[in-house]
């Protein structure tokens, strides 16, 4: 990893409520409303930029938890904005608390944790998963 990478370092990622964003399962919509699948999907996303400047070349991050709390919906066309902040630095293991809000206020808040790692030792583990 190189060097700078720091708590509180942040990163933030704006977009619209598109239909494919809405809570489905199997094809079948269930709300036109902005998903928790989609949420965690933003979560995760806005907690990578934080940490896409400091990878080396021969490393990669890999998700290693996510915890998200939905509060409040959001339906289509609605702007939503997710931030992701880092807390925590440990070692390889970096933390990232996320929150999500729109222009009534947070819709959701949450914990990413990404585990970063050589693209070699990603593909072993790839490779062993797949026996």
């Amino acid at each position: 990893m190189k060097a700078g990478i720091a708590i509180g370092q942040s990163a933030e990622i704006s977009f619209k409520v598109s239909p494919e964003m809405f809570a489905q399962f199997e094809g079948q919509l269930v709300h036109e409303a902005y998903s928790t699948v989609s949420m965690v999907y933003h979560m995760e996303w806005v907690s990578r930029k934080t940490i896409l400047p400091y990878l080396e070349e021969h490393e990669e991050g890999i998700g290693g938890a996510v915890k998200l709390k939905h509060i409040a919906p959001s339906a289509a066309n609605t702007t939503v904005h997710v931030k992701a902040t880092i807390n925590e630095i440990n070692g390889n293991i970096i933390i990232t608390k996320t929150d999500a809000w729109n222009d009534r206020g947070l819709i959701g808040t949450g914990e990413v944790t990404q585990v970063i790692l050589p693209k070699t030792q990603i593909a072993t583990k790839l490779a062993l998963s797949s026996l």
